[in-house]
This record gives C-alpha cells, sequence and structure tokens, in this order.
C-alpha cells in the first residue's frame, strides 16, 4: 500500500496477521500509487493491493489510468483490491474519481469500504461498509456479526437511509474546503518558501517545509510553540514525507487566513535565526 498512509492501517493490517508492505508515494507523481513501484515489492506471500483514493493525506485521486495498470497487476498475480473511498464524496469541482469497482474484469477481486464519516460529517456513529463479490460478502458477514455484537440497529438503519438519499452536506463541504486550499496556496506559495501541494479532494493540504531546514516533525513543533498553529508532521503518516506537514481545512476562513500570518511571520523568524 501507498506511503503516507492514513496511520491506522499498520494496526488493522497487523491484526489480520497480514504485513504491511509500503511503496513510495512520490510528489512527482502526483502522490499517485504507482503501477511499477507495487510490481516491485511484489512477493509469492503477496495477498492484497490496499488503494486509498482519494488519498488521506495527500488528497491525490487514482486515475482510470493507474487503477487500470494496478489491476492488471492485480489479475497477473491474483491479487485481492481493496479500496478505501471514504472521501468520494468530498471531490473537488474538475476532479474526477473512478473506483475500481467500474471496471467488470476486476470486480470480482474487489473490495470497497467507505463510511459516512467523512461524506455526512458523522465521525461520531463509527458507520460503514463494504462491497464486495458473493464469497466476500459471505466470509465477512459472521465476522462483522462479532465484531458489532451489542452495536445498535439503528445507526444501521440511519446509516442505510443517508446512503439512499445522499449527503446534504458534502456539497457545501467540498466547495469550502477547496476554497481554503487554494487560499493556503496563494498564500503561502507567493509569501514563502513552502511549497503547497495542491489537494483534489479532502479536508487536508500537504505542505513542503524542506526549505526552512527542518523536518516536518521539527517544524511542526517550532510552529506550534512560536506561531501558536498545529499542523501534523508529515512523518505521522510514513517515512516518505519527512518534509511535509499536513493543514486542516475544516477551520473557518477567517483562521485559515490567520495561520498563513502567522505562517509567514514563523518563516520570517526562522530566518533571522539563520542569519
Amino acid at each position: 500500500m501507498g506511503d503516507p498512509l492514513y496511520a491506522t492501517y499498520e494496526g488493522v493490517i497487523r491484526a489480520s496477521g497480514a504485513a504491511m508492505v509500503p511503496v513510495p508515494l512520490r510528489p512527482e507523481d502526483g502522490f499517485r500509487l504507482q503501477a511499477e513501484d507495487i510490481a516491485a515489492r511484489i512477493t509469492p506471500r503477496s495477498r492484497a493491493i490496499l488503494l486509498n483514493t482519494p488519498h488521506n493525506p495527500t488528497g491525490a485521486i487514482l486515475t482510470a489510468e493507474d487503477i487500470a495498470a494496478i489491476g492488471a497487476l492485480a489479475r497477473e498475480h491474483d491479487l485481492w483490491i481493496v479500496s478505501d473511498e471514504v472521501y468520494e464524496d468530498l471531490v473537488f469541482d474538475g476532479a474526477t474519481f473512478v473506483s475500481p469497482l467500474a471496471f467488470e474484469d476486476l470486480a470480482e477481486r474487489v473490495v470497497v469500504a467507505s463510511s459516512i464519516s467523512k461524506s455526512h460529517a458523522a465521525p461520531g456513529f463509527r458507520s460503514g461498509w463494504c462491497i464486495g463479490p458473493e464469497a466476500f460478502a459471505a466470509a465477512a458477514l459472521p465476522l462483522s456479526e462479532t465484531m458489532l455484537f451489542g452495536n445498535q440497529p439503528f445507526i444501521a438503519d440511519m446509516t442505510e437511509r443517508a446512503v439512499r438519499d445522499g449527503s446534504p452536506v458534502a456539497a457545501g463541504m467540498r466547495t469550502r474546503f477547496a476554497a481554503r486550499a487554494a487560499l493556503l496556496q496563494r498564500r503561502l506559495d507567493t509569501e514563502t518558501d513552502l511549497v503547497v501541494k495542491m489537494p483534489e479532494a479532502g479536508m487536508f493540504a500537504m505542505v513542503n517545509v524542506a526549505a526552512t531546514g527542518l523536518t516536518g516533525a521539527a517544524y511542526a513543533r517550532d510552529l506550534l510553540a512560536r506561531g501558536g498553529v498545529a499542523v501534523m508532521p508529515g512523518s505521522s503518516f510514513g517515512q516518505t514525507m519527512r518534509d511535509w506537514v499536513r493543514v486542516a481545512l475544516t477551520v473557518e476562513d477567517a483562521r485559515l487566513d490567520e495561520a498563513c500570518n502567522r505562517i509567514t511571520t514563523h518563516l520570517n523568524q526562522l530566518k533571522e535565526d539563520a542569519a
């Protein structure tokens, strides 16, 4: 699976008895998982390819060509494709989302996972679903019944209604998050030496802080201590992002604008320290 990755993936994978094999996602590829990089890491023990599209933390979306190439690998090596698509409803205007389920020749080896946590802004319910072939569903049902024993049935009923009716809040979130990402990119790219990777979806943006001479973790600590701005070190999501930080787009516009002011001031302080 791609590195960087959502922080809980490794624990979930290891809990099943499997081992995670990270595949670096490179900025020059738009942080999209490349089939040739997967192929270089496939062994006789490989069983599945885990996709996250749209991707957390980078906001990258796999193209149809990306998925077709990855699908060809899956067929060649008889691998499952597990696709986490929880950010599907938060794709920005101008970007296109494609699921592996859209490929008829892959459907029998694809499992899609999603939830209402992002699309309906309802993470507290911890409610989601999987879609896959009949054999997968038959094996997953007894496991899910054991895991969810005692869970309130009304949450499942609520989730079904939410999926059928569609989200009343996703469109507004898409618009706000895209506008804030554009604001962040415009301000930091023009006022600082930091580089913003414009996301295609989701609620975060990645910022490269290599120009400061600090790692993302060191930069995040110093920015919080001296600038009063909290960002997430990229290394929290994998080793390939040690020079990056993740910025949340969920704060109000005025607060994000003020954060940009403080980031600029902090960067000037770092330059003075180095002088």
